[in-house]
């Protein structure tokens, strides 16, 4: 049946990375209801261009102003209508004008804060994958999307679980029922090693996961835990959480997300098979349900799940993060900003994998939590954090 109201239209930002891929298989199966208005990269012009062949978007951007003629020529070239556009200001305009409606923020770090921000002013729903929003700025974003009236939609399984639990009640009706959530972690590539088997870790084996296909950071960031360290962070600021509510289970099948427990007792847990299609399509539908292609997920054939507590003497970015959001203000900036360059580093084969969280704890240390009100003042914050941890790096 086609829909009687004119298609959402959907900005897709980090259009040519994974997320991006899925995003678009989403919105093709739904044209009556999603169109591709706006698509974004970073530095693959012909795969861009590719895109935008098969989604034929209003809007086309490259984030290297220095590619912008070829994205140019590519368009043309193709016989497209597309307007082209570079540079991160480009991006930012267009995520607050009328090109779109909904946005999915799916570039990777710090370069995805600027235009995630300019959403939430403009009052557009966000379909977040961006870490860095929530981590360097989290603060910042909840309030300016609160104050415009925007819906932030996670699109990360682990964030996706606990909005879908959370909205099985009334929130506004009932703001104190919930007892703590719990962010599943698959325990990454090392799961029950100590941390003296940790000392010999390669860079390829840090990115091999068992469970995901990702970015050799984000790999890295699992198999340090960082990553649900940065998750919890995250849900911090999303759903308005104490830290000492937020709890985190090892559980290496990766079928359950997350769960939430409620104050009577009452545990929900959101399960599905390991596929981003599943959030994104929570996040273009909500509150409907759409059609994803993600079949069903079979628990007779998955056989059993299993949990455990996360080891935090083995894996210390876990804590670490805890730490950075118990202080707040630009203290998660900060942690934020030392891992990414210790990361960098360990995959470069110039630190040692146990070197990260070392490097991590020493920028926090270094640099006390100051106030977080202003984007200036955490990307300040980040950029000192950046420096501190390459000094110790280059003396080291």
């Amino acid at each position: 049946m086609q829909s009687t109201t004119a298609p959402r239209r959907v900005a897709v930002f980090g259009a040519t990375g994974s997320i991006g891929a899925s995003a678009l298989d989403v919105i093709a199966r739904h044209p009556d209801r999603y169109r591709a208005t706006v698509l974004a990269a970073g530095t693959q012009v012909q795969a861009l261009v590719a895109l935008c062949v098969l989604h034929r978007p209003a809007h086309a951007v490259i984030a290297s102003e220095a590619l912008y003629a070829e994205l140019r020529d590519g368009l043309h070239a193709a016989g497209l209508d597309t307007q082209p556009h570079a540079g991160a200001d480009a991006l930012d305009q267009l995520a607050a004008s009328d090109a779109c409606d909904t946005v999915v923020a799916a570039i990777v770090g710090a370069a995805g804060l600027s235009s995630t921000l300019a959403a939430a002013e403009a009052g557009k729903r966000i379909l977040l994958a961006n870490k860095e929003s929530l981590v360097l700025a989290g603060e910042l974003l909840m309030q300016r999307a609160t104050a415009a009236g925007a819906e932030i939609i996670p699109i990360d399984s682990e964030h996706s679980a606990i909005f879908q639990c959370l909205r099985s009640r009334d929130a506004s009706l009932d703001p104190a029922g919930v007892r703590r959530i719990l962010l599943t972690a698959s325990g990454g590539p090392f799961r029950g090693r100590t941390r003296a088997e940790l000392a010999e870790v390669t860079p390829a084996q840090a990115v091999a996961h068992p469970k995901w296909s990702m970015g050799p950071k984000i790999s890295v960031d699992s198999a340090t835990l960082m990553n649900k360290g940065l998750e919890v962070i995250e849900a911090h600021h999303l759903f308005n959480i104490p830290g000492e509510r937020i709890d985190v289970l090892v559980h290496p099948q990766s079928l359950v997300h997350s769960l939430v427990e409620f104050v009577d007792g009452s545990t929900l847990a959101q399960m599905g098979l390991p596929d981003m299609r599943t959030t994104l399509a929570v996040g273009l539908g909500w509150p409907h349900r759409i059609e994803s292609g993600v079949s069903g997920l079979d628990l007779l054939t998955q056989g059993r799940l299993d949990f455990e507590a996360p080891d935090i003497e083995a894996f210390p970015c876990l804590g670490l993060a805890w730490e950075a959001m118990a202080a707040g203000g630009t203290a998660p900036a900060v942690l934020n900003a030392a891992n990414e360059v210790a990361v960098s580093a360990f995959l470069q084969g110039r630190i040692a994998f146990l070197a990260i969280p070392n490097l991590v704890a020493n920028a926090l240390s270094t640099l006390p939590s100051a106030s977080a009100d202003t984007l200036e003042g955490l990307l300040a914050a980040d950029q000192h954090a950046r420096q501190i941890t390459q000094a110790a790096i280059d003396h080291a």
